[in-house]
Parts: C-alpha cells; structure tokens; sequence
C-alpha cells in the first residue's frame, strides 16, 4: 500500500512523508583557553556534557516535488505534531486529500491527533507497518539534511538549531526534485560491449 502511494498516489492528491529526528541537543562548552603572560597556553580540561534543553526537529517531504517543510519543538507530542500537520496543510493549499505516510508513533495515533485530524478532513494518515523504516522516504531526506545542517556544528542553545534548520531546508528546497521510488537503471555498458566484439 505503501510503495502504491509513491508509485500511484491518488487523483489530485498530495503525498508527504514525515518524521522526527532527535532529539538534538545543545552541547556546552568552557569559555576558549588563552595565552599566559609567558607565552604559553593555558591548559583547561574540555567538557563534553551536554545541556538539558533537547530539540526536535519535524521534517515532512513532498514527494512529488521534492521540496520539505521542516519545524523544531521542544517536546515531541501530540501538540507539537498537530502543529506541524497545521504546517503541512498550509504548504499544500488546495482541495486535494494530503496523505500523510508516518511511522506508528503514540502522537500520530493519539485521542488528541485523532479529534484535530476529525476538524481537518484534507489530511489522512497511512501508517508504516512496524520496523519498516525505509518504506518512510522521509528518512532518506533526513541523511542530505544533517549533512547540511548537523555535521560538525555545535549548537549553543535551541535557538541556534531552529535557525540551523531553517536555513538548510531552504537551502535543500532550492535544488529539490522529485522524489521516484525504486533504484533507477544501470547505465549501460558500451565500452565493455566494444571490448567484446573486437576479440
């Protein structure tokens, strides 16, 4: 059913993949060591501890287009996930039905999420089964993210990640393209083909 929806989604719907990366966290460091009067360096024991303020990051792809909506939370809950589902709505305007492919998270399928989504009837859920994680193309979208957004930065609080997040999404949305499910064909060997035919 799944796979369906990549390869056939329905007439004059909106397929979007979504899920939730992290939490990521701030991580605190000592003020930078400096020089002493004699010229050498002061030596401070590095602390790696991490603070207490934790970040989730929503991601949503549009697998027709390619381009993502994208928002942090402090917390991931049902509010926070029927805040993001008002986000999605509101990047796909229209009249179309929005298929929403997620994971079986408690939020998803909450009594709250159930009564939001009976107010918004555009939007309809179909849940990958269990341990099926690559079936969410979502997940894939999540690896080029952190690439831009993630790798090698250290983040002094949860501000720095939400910018972080805003500036790479719109970065990957500039050179989105559509999102085709399967492994695309090997190109073809003509060189080798040549080989053979001169022996």
């Amino acid at each position: 059913m799944i796979v369906g929806l990549y390869t056939d989604p329905p007439e004059g719907a909106v397929v979007v993949c979504t899920d939730e990366l992290g939490p990521v966290t701030p991580r605190t460091f000592p003020p930078a060591p400096a020089w002493s009067g004699d010229g050498h360096r002061i030596k401070v024991p590095l602390e790696y501890r991490r603070g207490p303020a934790k970040t989730w990051v929503y991601g949503a792809l549009r697998v027709a287009d390619g381009t993502a909506v994208t928002m942090t939370s402090p917390s991931r809950n049902s509010a926070s996930y029927q805040e993001f589902l008002q986000k999605i709505e509101d990047a796909n305007p229209g009249t179309g039905d929005i298929v929403v492919i997620a994971d079986n998270l408690s939020s998803h399928n909450s009594l709250a999420t159930r009564t939001w989504l009976a107010e918004h009837p555009r939007i309809r859920h179909a849940f990958i089964p269990v341990g099926a994680c690559w079936l969410n193309l979502q997940e894939a979208w999540w690896r080029i993210f952190r690439r831009h957004a993630l790798a090698g930065v250290s983040f002094a609080g949860p501000g720095d990640i939400d910018y972080a997040t805003r500036i790479a999404t719109a970065q990957l949305n500039q050179q989105a393209r559509p999102w085709v499910w399967g492994r695309p064909p090997p190109a073809p060997r003509r060189l080798r083909r040549r080989l053979v035919y001169m022996l």
